[in-house]
């Protein structure tokens, strides 16, 4: 996701703090490894990427066809047509060759059209692709939902819900909804520019068909924003040293590696002596599931 409102904002004198601008995407980014986040929002011309993932190809062409099927006319909403959307549109960088291309193609249609044909074209989301945002006394937020729906609140009534599609191999659990940062935010941003509550949030993992849901509580909400804007902060005082003109020598002192076995993944890698220290390098479809993972011979 691209971040329009990232970075600082000048400073006047006898003027309060600027408002730190970023996205989800941003904060998480901090989180896993400053010296990434140093290469991916700071750097001017930002350090060359490796080559583009295939996983990351498979899962961009499976979001973009669901929202395709989405913003077709009601009638036009059925399971061959996302297989359609998912084949006219499809993504092929990243791939070992052609045939692999091919394979996963195929494998990604019977993951949407499995997907779709659990859908009611009739239950009209109230967002696909949407941007929502908001703006505390620390932070301006900005990220975009896969889709927003409108589900019956417990109690009576409606309420948002929001909606990640999730392509990866990785098995989900509801623990993952309920601890992630993002979706949090999104909810709250949802709740703030809709004027509606929001404390729904879901995974829909496409390999397995399952739904990872989570209802939060205002005060599981109000954490995660609290944790957010500490993140912000620490973004913002690294920001400011940047802009200050730290020299090459101490900015790893500002933005720390973070080496892991995930570094084989880092788009910055050749650029990381620890990352290639820590992690063997990845190629570009290492990522991808080439097995029969979904459910029920789907």
């Amino acid at each position: 996701m691209t971040d329009p409102l990232a970075g600082t904002q000048p400073e006047f004198g006898g003027m309060p703090a600027r408002l730190y601008s970023c996205t989800p995407t941003r904060l998480m980014t901090w989180l896993e490894c400053p010296r990434r986040y140093r290469m991916s929002y700071l750097d001017r011309p930002p350090p060359r990427k490796g080559p583009p993932w295939a996983h990351n190809s498979f899962g961009a062409s499976v979001h973009n066809a669901l929202a395709g099927w989405w913003r077709l006319p009601r009638p036009a909403r059925t399971v061959a047509a996302a297989g359609s959307l998912l084949a006219q549109g499809w993504i092929g960088d990243g791939y070992a060759g052609t045939a692999q291309s091919e394979e996963q193609l195929a494998r990604a249609s019977r993951m949407v059209e499995a997907y779709a044909a659990r859908l009611d074209p009739a239950a009209e989301p109230l967002g696909v692709e949407r941007t929502v945002g908001l703006r505390t006394s620390a932070i301006v937020l900005s990220g975009r939902i896969d889709r927003l729906d409108e589900r019956q609140a417990p109690g009576g009534g409606s309420e948002l819900a929001v909606v990640d599609y999730k392509t990866g191999r990785r098995p989900l659990t509801g623990e993952d909804a309920r601890t992630s940062m993002p979706l949090a935010l999104y909810a709250l941003a949802a709740a703030r520019v809709l004027r509606r509550p929001c404390h729904r949030v879901e995974l829909h993992h496409l390999p397995t068909g399952q739904v990872l849901g989570c209802d939060h509580t205002e005060q599981g909400l109000a954490r995660q924003l609290s944790r957010a804007e500490d993140v912000a902060a620490e973004c913002a005082a690294a920001d400011g040293k940047f802009s200050a003109g730290a020299p090459a020598g101490q900015r790893d002192e500002v933005f720390p590696p973070r080496p892991g076995p995930g570094c084989g993944w880092c788009d910055f890698r050749a650029h990381c002596p620890e990352g290639v220290a820590a992690s063997a390098a990845r190629r570009p479809w290492d990522g991808l599931d080439t097995g029969d993972d979904l459910a029920g011979g789907r």
